[in-house]
């Protein structure tokens, strides 16, 4: 279940959601090489203070389930002035997941940790990049804050 903060934000900050696909929870842990030491929750906190710094409030959302990824982009269109999506795997598999973004009217932008067209051919598909303002890919977590400061310039 996603939880609107728009109801719960007493400032007039920018709302952002920043979603997180499928085994991110595992970041530190799944092939660091690849995808950092960090860890999602450390991740997450910089973001967080990322934010603060840009004027936004910032609230983050991270499923394994493709079916409780669409439900969070659904919500966002109604409580969000811009969001951040990392698919995941389902970047590469997930038409529902691209058909929702198709839908959502504000800025938003696709991360990815990894450079998807430097990975394994399948990978260099998504189903969601055309349905986003923007691409970050290869940055590691700094492609997240990267993202932000894009979505608070936009917005």
């Amino acid at each position: 279940m996603v939880v609107s903060a728009k109801s719960q934000n007493k400032t007039p900050k920018p709302f952002i959601r920043i979603i997180h696909g499928p085994n991110l929870n595992l970041l530190g842990q799944r092939e660091p090489e690849t995808y950092g030491y960090q860890t999602l929750d450390e991740v997450n906190h910089l973001l967080t203070m990322r934010g603060e710094t840009l004027g936004l409030t910032v609230a983050f959302f991270q499923s394994n389930h493709e079916g409780e990824l669409i439900d969070a982009i659904q919500q966002s269109i109604q409580d969000t002035e811009g969001l951040i999506i990392n698919p995941a795997g389902l970047t590469h598999t997930s038409v529902a997941l691209g058909d929702a973004m198709a839908v959502y009217p504000h800025p938003s932008v696709e991360v990815h940790l990894s450079n998807i067209y430097a990975r394994e051919v399948f990978r260099h598909h998504s189903y969601v990049s055309s349905h986003v303002t923007g691409v970050l890919c290869g940055l590691g977590a700094q492609g997240y804050s990267m993202a932000l400061n894009f979505l608070a310039e936009k917005i």
